[in-house]
């Protein structure tokens, strides 16, 4: 194998044009964007045997987004496909953020894997709990929870589509003000079914 040079990512693409353009959804600017997109083979110096490439996401007024991936990405269509991938990627470490501030699952000290597993389900069902609340069927109620504990005025507030956060808070205080009664709960699924004759 012949020695190649070692280059920054943004030289190794410097005056290369995208292959394509398209107009996809900026989520966190909420808005449609023309976007380019680029594939280069590369190689890492620390590991030349493993065939990589180099994707380049270009937009107006924007900084590039450079992403290094072993996935194929041979044409537009693979190039694109391996993009909206790393895009899913950044909205799945969000998920993780939010589990990690608001579901109180900072540093999860546990050496047993059967343990772990355990935190990570009640973690999810949680989590789970929350997303079913944003369904169109709940909005009554999830609007009368947010008005009544957890009322906001500005218009970043009242313009989320998923108020995850104050969602959680506000079933924290309406739980403090109103606790569920779990040994209620328990006994009516233990009781014994009715039976009438006919």
């Amino acid at each position: 194998m012949r020695k190649r040079n070692k280059r920054k990512a943004w030289k190794i693409a410097q005056g290369k044009r995208g292959w394509s353009e398209r107009t996809v959804w900026d989520s966190r600017r909420a808005q449609w964007i023309k976007a380019t997109v680029l594939v280069l083979p590369v190689r890492h110096p620390d590991f030349p045997e493993q065939a990589l490439s180099l994707g380049i996401c270009r937009s107006k007024g924007r900084t590039p987004w450079y992403f290094l991936t072993n996935e194929p990405a041979l044409s537009e269509e693979q190039a694109w496909q391996v993009v909206f991938a790393y895009v899913r990627r950044w909205q799945i470490e969000m998920t993780w953020r939010y589990d990690k501030s608001e579901l109180a699952n900072p540093r999860p000290r546990l050496w047993r894997w059967a343990t772990r597993e355990k935190l990570r389900l009640t973690a999810t069902l949680a989590y789970a709990f929350l997303l079913t609340l944003l369904e169109p069927f709940y909005d009554p109620l999830r609007l009368w929870l947010l008005r009544r504990f957890c009322h906001r005025t500005g218009r970043h507030a009242r313009a989320a589509k998923a108020p995850l956060y104050r969602l959680r808070n506000a079933l924290s205080r309406f739980w403090q003000d109103y606790p569920p009664n779990f040994a209620l709960l328990s006994h009516r699924r233990h009781a014994p079914e009715m039976r009438v004759a006919a």
